[in-house]
């Protein structure tokens, strides 16, 4: 894990805000609260992130060794930091999604032994820490049950320069097969269900795996490829509109030229502010969703076991 420059330890941690809708005619929802014995207190579920894994694996992770039930995430809600009261010392760094329960059963057990749903008012009394009151009350500033694009962009596929073939027949590279690999389960930790590709072997080879272990086929996009887009961003922005709109939670893969400004025209279209992170290969943008209108766009880093940050 990295640590600070003062030598101090960093611990990373990632937790969610679990949420469910409170009855099949009841438009409310409620949220999980668990209860940990050795504390006695009550707080959002949230643990370490495990050597191998980044952020939003390990967030999933832990809400089910914590309450028993599968999830999927949402957008992201914030980061808080605060310092570990243990003989090691050291800031605790904890990352937070929203997150909607699939379905699951709770078992008490030694270090959970109660879990609870409340409606957010009645959670943000109930719950003990302020960072976690307070991450209640960021959850509560959009709506919970949004849908969910993802848009990677594709892994390593060594240098342009040094391939003497076509350049849409570009493989990934060792890096970026480990990349492809290391993408399904970041992926299908936000619910990923149908996968795109822009018509380039490496966008392809990148979704490859994670459209196998869904059972589904790859999509191809001749329209959102750098030169497609280039001649007629329209279209492109056209098509990845129809592809937001199906059900599910599709993943888009595309390139490094077709993906900066794809995401500011969706951000300035729904006045969202745009996320300034560097668009490294291999990483994702969550595109969050509500009345077809965008309210969040997240950028996760790459997903090889370095990236631990959200």
């Amino acid at each position: 894990m990295p640590t600070q420059s003062s030598g101090s330890k960093v611990v990373f941690a990632a937790g969610a805000v679990l949420w469910r809708p409170r009855g099949a005619n009841d438009p409310n929802l409620e949220i999980a609260m668990i209860h940990r014995p050795r504390y006695d207190d009550w707080s959002l579920p949230k643990g370490k992130v495990d050597p191998g894994e980044t952020a939003p694996v390990a967030a999933v992770r832990e809400v089910f060794e914590e309450t028993g039930h599968h999830a999927a995430l949402g957008r992201r809600l914030d980061m808080v930091s605060y310092p570990i009261d243990s003989p090691s010392r050291g800031v605790k760094k904890v990352y937070y999604w929203a997150a909607r329960s699939t379905g699951g059963e709770f078992t008490p057990g030694s270090e959970v032994d109660e879990l609870v749903w409340l409606p957010v008012a009645d959670a943000v009394k109930r719950l003990d820490y302020a960072h976690d009151r307070k991450m209640l009350r960021h959850f509560a500033k959009h709506p919970a049950d949004t849908h969910t694009v993802l848009v990677v962009r594709h892994g390593t596929a060594g240098r342009k320069s040094r391939f003497s073939g076509d350049d849409t027949k570009r493989p990934l590279d060792k890096r970026g097969r480990a990349q492809a690999e290391a993408l399904v389960p970041q992926l299908l930790a936000f619910g990923a269900s149908d996968v795109y590709a822009a018509d380039r072997l490496r966008c392809h080879q990148t979704v490859e795996p994670l459209a196998e272990e869904l059972g589904v086929t790859v999509h191809n996009e001749p329209t959102l490829t750098e030169e497609a887009y280039a001649k007629n961003p329209k279209r492109g922005r056209h098509r990845a509109l129809r592809i937001a709109e199906q059900e599910g939670t599709p993943v888009i893969c595309t390139q490094g030229k077709v993906i900066p400004d794809l995401i500011a025209w969706w951000c300035e279209r729904d006045g969202v502010r745009s996320d300034k992170s560097r668009n490294h290969k291999g990483s994702t943008w969550v595109l969050s969703f509500s009345a077809g209108r965008l309210v969040a766009a997240d950028h996760i880093g790459g997903a090889l076991a370095a990236n631990v940050r959200a």
